[in-house]
């Protein structure tokens, strides 16, 4: 009878066992499809969303996902890594990059969408025009920098923003959203700066021109132009305090304005303060733009989700600063110290005094931190008090920099919805664009 019992028990146990790991089975399944994002599928893609985290790599990647306290929007997609180098150096510049990432074609730093030999040559944006696509670009720096400026202009100076900006129209990119007003106010021709008012041209053509996040939220055409800053629009950690759209606000504005045109759309967006704050060495506001990024990409990734057939691509040009995870031989990290900083170190050090006699105060008022007074004297006593107020943060939060300038490291690469695992593997950055062609079954020949 026992034997029985146990016989009966043991059935029981591997009929529920056969169970239990078949639900988990399809569960993880389900998972791996969801997190694949229709990867398999080969069905032609209707658009791309190109989401560039200026300066951003795998240490940026780490220090966000523990400021945050939880996995980055595009974390559960990351597919591989791409090779950055341009055409005359290992370490890039984000003109060379951007051209690569834009066209497919290294060149020399410095140089946007034009050849080493200075040839002009074209970019996904270009092709996606020639397919009647419509087209937008969107950034939170002057959105003539380099970045924006490789996919829609081509200059053999990454400098010459006033030669930039006409580009766009001519061009005809539908959606241009950032900073920069400046640059639409005059052209450059031979050299020579000239008076002009791109602005009042591109209203005549059919453009909603927009200034600010109530006019932004308002916009229903499928042409906007919106110039939201004379110069860079704020970094994040400032933007509160101005009446300017946040990264994710104009990524869903140029989202809903390109997805009007029934042939699909080509969307650059990029986190360009990223880049700014490695540059500076400021933790916190690495931390806090990138934060807005991923918010932007959580934009994005819905909208493909809804969608079903938009891929979303997001990778970095270059890496910015050599940030590190843990420093000065401590084996930790502690994030968390910058999610209570309000304000760059420009930022803070702008409101010292002459003598710097209030170095605690302000420090205090803006990070919570109560320095101590060997890191006030560090303060004082340096010649950029910017930097050494960064410094002091990133100590506390034990994150390291080797640079004021770009690193050569590889980059991750994510990427969500059909055909996103053509993305996997090591890539080198001119094969983005290529895939993104083929992708879109559009003609990109350089």
């Amino acid at each position: 009878m026992f034997k029985k019992m146990a016989t009966v028990a043991l059935c029981a146990g591997v009929l529920l066992s056969g169970m239990y790991v078949n639900v988990g089975f399809n569960e993880a399944e389900a998972d791996h499809k969801e997190k694949a994002g229709n990867a398999n599928s080969n069905e032609k893609v209707k658009n791309v969303i190109y989401m560039i985290p200026d300066g951003y790599n795998a240490d940026y990647a780490t220090n966000y996902r523990w400021f945050k306290g939880e996995k980055s929007s595009f974390d559960p997609y990351v597919k591989g890594l791409i090779q950055t180098y341009s055409a005359n150096s290992e370490v890039t510049d984000s003109a060379a990059a951007g051209t690569a990432m834009a066209t497919g074609v290294k060149t020399n730093n410095g140089m946007v969408s034009v050849s080493p030999e200075k040839e002009e040559v074209d970019s996904i944006l270009d092709a996606a025009e020639g397919s009647k696509k419509s087209t937008g670009l969107v950034a939170t720096s002057t959105i003539t920098h380099a970045t924006p400026a490789s996919f829609g202009a081509s200059v053999v100076d990454r400098g010459d923003q006033t030669k930039i900006a006409p580009q766009y129209f001519d061009n005809d990119v539908d959606v241009i959203l950032g900073g920069g007003r400046d640059y639409f106010l005059s052209t450059s021709e031979g050299g020579k700066q000239t008076e002009g008012n791109l602005i009042e041209e591109a209203q005549k053509d059919g453009y909603e021109y927009v200034t600010n996040t109530d006019e932004l939220s308002k916009a229903r055409g499928e042409k906007v132009l919106g110039l939201f800053s004379d110069g860079a629009m704020a970094s994040e950690l400032e933007r509160p305090e101005t009446s300017q759209p946040s990264l994710a606000d104009m990524t869903d504005a140029a989202i809903n304005a390109l997805d009007q045109d029934k042939d699909g759309f080509f969307l650059m967006v990029e986190g360009s303060q990223i880049d700014w704050a490695g540059h500076a060495n400021d933790a916190a506001w690495a931390m806090h733009d990138s934060k807005a990024f991923d918010e932007a990409v959580a934009e994005a990734i819905e909208f493909a989700k809804k969608d079903g057939k938009t891929l979303v691509v997001v990778a970095g040009d270059h890496e910015t600063g050599g940030m590190s995870v843990g420093a000065n031989g401590e084996y930790d990290v502690k994030t968390e110290i910058l999610r209570d900083v309000t304000a760059s170190g420009a930022y803070m050090a702008e409101q010292l005094n002459d003598k710097r006699s209030n170095v605690k105060d302000v420090v205090k008022e803006y990070t919570g931190l109560e320095l101590t007074d060997k890191e006030v004297k560090q303060i004082k006593d340096a010649s950029a008090a910017d930097s050494a107020i960064n410094k002091v943060i990133s100590d506390r939060a034990l994150i390291g920099w080797t640079s004021g300038g770009h690193t050569g490291v590889d980059l991750p690469i994510y990427a969500y919805g059909p055909q996103s695992e053509k993305f996997n593997g090591l890539l080198n950055n001119v094969d983005i664009p290529m895939i993104m062609a083929e992708a879109m079954k559009i003609e990109l020949e350089n």
